[in-house]
């Protein structure tokens, strides 16, 4: 029992002995232990710091680039749709000049056509008086050459008249 009594009273020797270990323990610790410990924590928190500051630069460096990109894209955007319009209001444009090729062509088509339908109908005119002119002179030569009673008047009439609907331009006039 006189063990256990010990340990409840205090013993100065001791107390000096343990205070000089405890010192020397943190003394030495201080030397080599707490000293890289305190170094790589304070490293560990440099490098923390750097990446949270890049990481920081990064991102304001990402949001001016999608800024920059988002304006980009609405200048390409109204840069598209300013062609667009373009190409339709020249697309306008060419369509409305071929509407009013088409036009002139038409009605020069049609100024044409009217001028031949009318030289056609000239030229027409000209031979149906010739062919009317032919027809009174031979219908004059046979009435001459008849003599005018009326009996042979209506003979010769009513001849010429077949002789007419039958003959076909060229063939030689009935002589009686």
């Amino acid at each position: 029992m006189y063990l256990a009594a010990d340990l409840l009273n205090a013993n100065p020797g001791l107390i000096v002995w343990i205070a000089v270990v405890f010192t020397g323990f943190v003394l030495l610790l201080r030397k080599f232990a707490w000293g890289p410990i305190v170094s790589a924590l304070e490293e560990r928190e440099q490098t923390i710091a750097n990446s949270i500051n890049r990481a920081e630069a990064a991102l304001a460096e990402s949001k001016r680039l999608q800024e920059s990109n988002t304006q980009a894209r609405r200048k390409a955007e109204q840069e598209a749709q300013r062609l667009v319009r373009k190409a339709r209001e020249e697309a306008e444009a060419l369509r409305a000049q071929e509407v009013q090729r088409t036009r002139e062509e038409i009605n020069a088509l049609r100024a044409q056509a009217r001028e031949e339908i009318a030289r056609d109908k000239d030229s027409a005119l000209q031979q149906l008086r010739g062919e009317v002119a032919d027809l009174a002179i031979l219908a004059a030569e046979r009435i001459l050459m008849e003599s005018l009673n009326a009996k042979r008047h209506h003979t010769l009439v009513d001849r010429f008249i077949d002789d007419l609907s039958s003959r076909k331009g060229d063939a030689p006039p009935y002589e009686a």
